[in-house]
């Protein structure tokens, strides 16, 4: 199937093979996010990653490279993080909880990444705590829709969450280390949130490399 002709299922989740937000984006790559207990699978949320196909002018090093060895390689990742394209995510909701547990999910991921590189000072904590708190009071009802946008000529990200009977709501994240660091929860090569979503972003990639 070629990238972007046709709406893909995730698990029972429609994503349509493109959007428009400021640019045309590509569906190119999709998963869930679960966890197994005791042996069952619980799928949580189906994840849509849309970029602009213009993203392969910025991966010319790894022309050749076959999606296997794409996802096991977070140097990778991290360029595709960078790279100055226009990239949205849409996070669909399979099984309801609250949006305070996912906030403290986001939160603590997006912090320990940036302890890690030194990079958590007063003004990350800020930023992330507003996220946070946006997060908080929201019920991730199924088929909610959080959707993750960020722009190509800034370094920000904006966030907007929507649920059948509600307004939509919306906040935006300055900060670009945290800005950064939620792209790479989902997107983070080996240590993301969705290996499914990086195995599939990898094989879509390594085909257009190809080309």
């Amino acid at each position: 199937m070629a990238v972007g002709s046709e709406t893909v299922m995730v698990d029972q989740v429609p994503f349509a093979p493109e959007i428009t937000v400021t640019k045309l984006l590509s569906l190119l790559g999709y998963g869930v996010t679960d966890i197994e207990i005791h042996f069952l699978q619980i799928k949580y949320n189906a994840i849509g990653i849309y970029m602009e196909k213009e993203i392969i002018q910025h991966l010319a090093d790894w022309k050749g490279k076959k999606g296997s060895e794409l996802a096991e390689d977070d140097v990778f990742f991290d360029a595709v993080v960078s790279a100055p394209v226009e990239k949205c995510f849409r996070i669909v909701v399979i099984k309801e909880i609250k949006g305070s547990q996912y906030g403290v999910q986001l939160e603590s991921a997006v912090r320990d990444r940036l302890a890690a590189i030194d990079k958590y000072e007063e003004e990350e904590e800020e930023a992330l705590e507003k996220v946070t708190e946006f997060f908080q009071k929201k019920y991730f009802k199924k088929d909610s829709l959080i959707t993750f946008h960020f722009p190509a000529a800034s370094r920000t990200a904006e966030i907007s969450f929507a649920t059948e009977g509600k307004e939509e709501a919306k906040a935006k994240v300055e900060n670009p280390n945290v800005a950064e660091m939620i792209q790479k929860w989902y997107l983070g090569g080996t240590r993301s949130v969705s290996p499914t979503t990086v195995k599939s972003l990898a094989d879509n990639l390594g085909t257009m490399l190809a080309q």
